[in-house]
């Protein structure tokens, strides 16, 4: 029998993110939680697709009933824009070294995913439609790069100038754990909270997968 996942809802005015906790990258929304929780569900087969080979997977559970809502947090305006934008209580927990291994696993796997998954679609005319924006490929690849280094940022790392994609994601898994061992401090020297290593864990993984899952949708025939 599928075990219990347990979930963090962030509950905005339009929008609820549903998120597993101890699996990054395993975050949907819905226009209520409701919608929220059906579509983790849905989504369970492909976060486990995308971590397969690279990673183990969840046991997927079989409806909503088998998920354990941990948390309820007020969304905010980043909530309702489409991104889940408020860490969890659970996230500010301790990262051991274990704990860090399993973190830059996933972190990789569905780093890895998007790379293959974006690769293969090389050839392939994208779709037009609002999902994306209707980004093509190269836009696509530009923003998720774009993005790994706002959060790296907001870590309290830093890539080299010119890095590439390669090199902000090696400065993202060294900052993760600099900051599980209280090598960067969790505010910023202007004062500006930094990001717990499971929260950034958690909306990097979910981002990469969100444009991996969006490439293979508006990629299929």
């Amino acid at each position: 029998m599928p075990s219990t996942v347990s979930v963090v809802l962030e509950i905005g005015s339009k929008r609820a993110f549903a998120s597993a906790l101890e699996w990054p990258g395993w975050s949907r929304s819905g226009r209520d939680v409701p919608a929220a929780l059906e579509t983790l569900v849905a989504y369970g087969p492909r976060y486990a697709a995308a971590l397969a080979g690279r990673a183990p997977g969840p046991s997927l559970p079989r409806s909503t009933a088998e998920l354990k809502v941990a948390e309820r947090l007020p969304g905010n305006a980043t909530t309702d824009f489409g991104a889940p934008g408020v860490a969890a209580a659970a996230e500010a927990r301790s990262v051991t070294a274990k704990d860090l291994g399993r973190l830059e696993t996933i972190l990789r796997a569905c780093w890895a995913t998007f790379d293959a998954t974006a690769d293969a679609s090389a050839h392939v005319r994208l779709r037009g439609g609002p999902r994306g924006g209707g980004r093509d490929l190269p836009a696509i690849r530009a923003h998720v790069m774009d993005a790994e280094s706002a959060y790296l940022t907001k870590l309290g790392g830093r890539a080299a100038k010119g890095a590439t994609v390669e090199g902000i994601r090696d400065a993202f898994i060294e900052a993760l754990g600099a900051r599980a061992r209280g090598e960067i401090a969790d505010t910023g020297p202007r004062g500006g909270a930094r990001w717990s290593p499971r929260y950034a864990a958690r909306r990097s993984a979910w981002h990469t997968l969100d444009h991996t899952w969006e490439i293979e949708d508006r990629s299929a025939e």
